[in-house]
């Protein structure tokens, strides 16, 4: 039985090459392609075992496409394929559920070894991505015990704030799109009773974060 692959990227040739990459391939079979956010989530269902997912999807953050995808259809196994090799948007994509990451450049046959492990359950990182990626995620999360009210995406944040990001930076370094960050920022100014951001960045460099 084919595996029933979807290429979501906004790139028309970029996904169309991916495509004829993967239909060139033995026992895979493409059967849905995607330019943004909302197409994407309107053609996959749980009949796509795998999803080739870019992170920049126009206005859309491909890291919250596919924390839909998987919420939505658990059985479906996206794998990221992006020009972004940043700690940061490795791990959001893993926490979003990504079960593969790539980078643009990656030969044919490394895409392809990747479908076929995240389709069988694996979690694969390129080679270029994967020694930093586990260094991030070793790496001891400062401001944890300062703020256990926050969740781990608001002390993301919270670090990028008292870093001196504002909401556009913050919005590229995390993939996230500008309305969550928003969102994610007004959560952190209830949840901790500060009055504005200025305040977030004092009471968060007293914590220790924003500083290594």
């Amino acid at each position: 039985m084919s595996l029933r692959v979807a290429v979501v990227d906004d790139h028309p040739v970029f996904r169309l090459g991916m495509a004829a990459l993967l239909s060139s391939l033995a026992g895979i079979e493409v059967v849905a392609q995607a330019e943004s956010g909302d197409e994407a989530l309107a053609v996959i269902d749980d009949s796509v075992d795998v999803v080739i997912m870019d992170l920049h999807l126009g206005d859309d953050s491909g890291v919250e496409v596919t924390r839909q995808l998987v919420h939505r259809h658990p059985s479906v196994r996206v794998l990221v394929v992006t020009m972004l090799e940043d700690d940061e948007s490795v791990v959001a994509s893993v926490r979003a559920g990504a079960r593969g990451y790539l980078l643009k450049g990656a030969e044919p046959e490394e895409v392809e070894r990747a479908v076929r492990a995240v389709a069988n359950g694996e979690v694969i990182l390129g080679p270029q991505v994967a020694a930093r990626a586990v260094a991030f995620l070793t790496r001891p999360m400062s401001g944890a015990a300062a703020f256990p009210e926050l969740t781990v995406r608001e002390r993301e944040v919270l670090d990028l704030i008292a870093r001196g990001f504002d909401n556009a930076t913050i919005s590229r370094r995390l993939v996230l799109s500008p309305k969550t960050v928003r969102n994610v920022v007004a959560n952190i100014l209830t949840k901790l009773g500060l009055p504005n951001r200025a305040a977030a960045i004092v009471r968060a460099r007293e914590a220790g974060l924003g500083t290594d």
